[in-house]
């Protein structure tokens, strides 16, 4: 979305705004060019879906770069959430899934999808299913982290999964 400014403005009016933040109330198009110019600025229609418009009266180029900051800021703020998996097999032994469990703990604290696979070889593949799920509930248990299963319990090509990320608080 570009911003418009001056006369490329289409709104008959527009609730106008000055460079210091304050309202100005709801000015024609053509009266707020003319106090823009005045002052020596553009007119920058800042929300052009509201009802009516919002102009900005403030150099156009300083508007650019305040936006660009307030931009960075935000991307610098933003973690990029992953999506980590932990593998375990039927015959894992509780102080091994303690240590998993841990591990998925600390990754769903910083906010990471967790994968948990129960790794199926041979004969396993072919176990009862409610089984499989009772082996992957005993990670599950041990997580000491709030959390939500996002992807329920699915059969992939190497065995069973369920995908679980962080309750929002």
């Amino acid at each position: 979305m570009r911003e418009r400014i001056n006369n490329q403005i289409r709104a008959k009016e527009l609730r106008i705004i000055d460079n210091e933040g304050q309202n100005l109330g709801v000015l024609s198009i053509k009266d707020a060019l003319e106090l823009a110019q005045s002052k020596g600025s553009d007119l920058i229609e800042v929300s052009p879906n509201t009802n009516p418009p919002i102009g900005k009266i403030m150099d156009f180029g300083k508007y650019q770069y305040e936006l660009s900051k307030k931009l960075k800021k935000t991307r610098a703020n933003s973690k990029p959430t992953e999506t980590k998996s932990i593998q375990i097999k039927i015959g894992t032994g509780d102080h091994d899934l303690a240590l998993k469990a841990k591990t998925a703990s600390k990754w769903l604290k910083e906010g990471h999808r967790i994968k948990v696979e129960l790794f199926l070889a041979g004969r396993t593949k072919y176990m009862d299913e409610k089984f499989l799920r009772e082996r992957l509930d005993r990670v599950l248990h041990l997580i000491t982290e709030d959390y939500k299963i996002s992807d329920s319990y699915k059969r992939g090509p190497k065995g069973l999964f369920i995908t679980i990320e962080k309750t929002k608080n």
